[in-house]
């Protein structure tokens, strides 16, 4: 089940409100939410909600176990390790299993049979959720839950269940046995949500239909062959898709927050609009917050054969991350790529950066990350080479009468470009600096005035987004596959 979907909207959504706010005891609201989160994970992964089931329960215990570190402080640290290989193993057996076996048979030229694993929905995230629980258990940050019910509940929270962000127990630990909702909480929360799916319906999924008339269906693997593209078409077609990775996710998150907003939690941002950024440290700062904290806190510092190696430590960092993003060597090559510029960035120091002109900034990190969002759309290698030889213009070099431009990228960009001005424009701060001019002016009226045109445009965006749903079969979020 997905959040763009009628159904979801329309359906369950609205049932499983009924269910928690008829609910009268927060035990209840509890064992409400962890009946519809089971629910909503089976509907599209009938067999894998048991490996969701074990992955609570088993993290639960283990929590339970390392609780005792006091007494049995060598039996603790050993908990842990054994938490931590099983989690990464259940993560390892299910997403990398065929890409290992088919990278070991190419590189000996063996004939080892490549197993066909289906990928169950949101492993990346619930999985990082339980190791970032055990390994705090450890640290002593939070205090190990004892009710296997109210650890499933913060493992199977269906808001952020399949794509996140990632949610850390500390946010919602007190929340969980311990939480109000307010007509407040649900207003502001439905609003969230609405234009998350505004977001997704109307903006992501048109760019990424643009995407697709000159790169084909990338996130099935349909490519096309981008040799003839031109300079321009290629330029376009991955500035579009920078775009829709970002509304697609963005939109996600948003929503799954606005949700959680509306059952009483409130999560962490997951994106501040990284557009916006100078470096692409700071980018990292603002684009997917969860992932980029999760390995920073609990890898970056990790010690290696006695103490911080700060080099490799970053490499290994930017090994994971692209790793984490899915069993494919684009993947590895996007993490390690922005672990390079990251590295320059280090080398350079803040200092020698911030003297540089603003606009040089701007330009600087725009190219490195859209030449980035190629590599992360790109896992067939032969279109990978022909996208960088078009990018960067050595097409013109290499290939006989390649083109600046074409006849069907400059009318796919005319017919867009709307759309794109569009996106560029809600990338960046603007409503939230509108907002603020109606919502903390101090005056009665404006505030008025404020409260009822974002509640009109609120119901206009569900309206719209309904009915680009109604035509719609298939609304998968990009990052549903990591």
């Amino acid at each position: 089940m997905v959040f763009a979907d009628l159904f979801f909207l329309y359906g369950f959504l609205p049932l499983c409100l009924l269910c928690y706010y008829f609910s009268k005891k927060l035990s209840t609201k509890n064992t409400m939410l962890v009946l519809f989160s089971l629910v909503f994970y089976a509907w599209g992964e009938p067999t894998y909600v048991l490996l969701l089931l074990f992955s609570a329960f088993f993290n639960w215990y283990m929590g339970r176990i390392i609780g005792h570190k006091e007494q049995h402080p060598v039996d603790a640290k050993l908990t842990l390790a054994f938490a931590i290989v099983v989690d990464l193993l259940l993560l390892v057996v299910f997403k990398y299993t065929g890409f290992l076996v088919g990278n070991v048979n190419g590189l000996f030229h063996w004939e080892i049979p490549v197993p066909k694993i289906s990928l169950p929905i949101g492993i990346s995230f619930f999985t990082f959720q339980a190791i970032s629980y055990v390994i705090d258990c450890y640290w002593e940050t939070v205090k190990p839950q004892k009710s296997f019910k109210s650890f499933l509940l913060y493992l199977s929270l269906f808001p952020q269940l399949i794509a996140g962000p990632i949610v850390r127990y500390s946010v919602v630990e007190k929340e969980i046995n311990s939480r109000t909702v307010t007509a407040a909480d649900i207003n502001e929360g439905a609003m969230r949500f609405i234009v998350g799916l505004a977001k997704k319906v109307i903006i992501a999924n048109n760019l990424y239909a643009v995407v697709g008339q000159l790169f084909g269906d990338v996130n099935s693997g349909g490519y096309k062959d981008i040799s003839g593209l031109s300079f321009f078409g290629t330029w376009f077609a991955v500035i579009c898709y920078s775009l829709y990775v970002y509304f697609d996710f963005s939109g996600y998150s948003d929503m799954a927050i606005g949700l959680g907003r509306m059952f009483g939690f409130h999560f962490d941002e997951n994106f501040k609009y990284p557009f916006i950024c100078k470096t692409i440290s700071e980018f990292w700062q603002r684009w997917h917050i969860s992932l980029s904290s999760f390995f920073r806190d609990y890898l970056f510092y990790v010690p290696v054969f006695g103490r911080p190696r700060k080099y490799f430590n970053l490499f290994l960092v930017w090994f994971c991350t692209g790793m984490w993003h899915g069993a494919s060597w684009n993947f590895i090559f996007w993490g390690l790529y922005f672990g390079l510029f990251l590295l320059l960035e280090i080398k350079l120091g803040k200092k020698r950066m911030k003297k540089w002109p603003r606009v040089l900034t701007h330009i600087y990190s725009k190219l490195i990350i859209i030449v980035g969002f190629g590599i992360f759309c790109f896992s067939d290698m032969t279109q990978l080479g022909n996208f960088f030889t078009n990018i960067s213009g050595a097409s013109f070099f290499f290939r006989e009468g390649y083109q600046f431009t074409d006849t069907i990228s400059w009318s796919i960009c005319l017919k867009n470009i709307f759309l794109v001005l569009l996106a560029i424009v809600v990338s960046m701060p603007i409503l939230p600096k509108i907002k603020q001019f109606f919502f903390e002016w101090g005056n009665n009226v404006i505030y008025t005035t404020g409260k009822i045109a974002a509640t009109v445009g609120c119901l206009y965006l569900l309206i719209m987004s309904s009915i680009l749903l109604v035509d719609s079969t298939n609304n998968p979020f990009l990052y549903f596959r990591f």
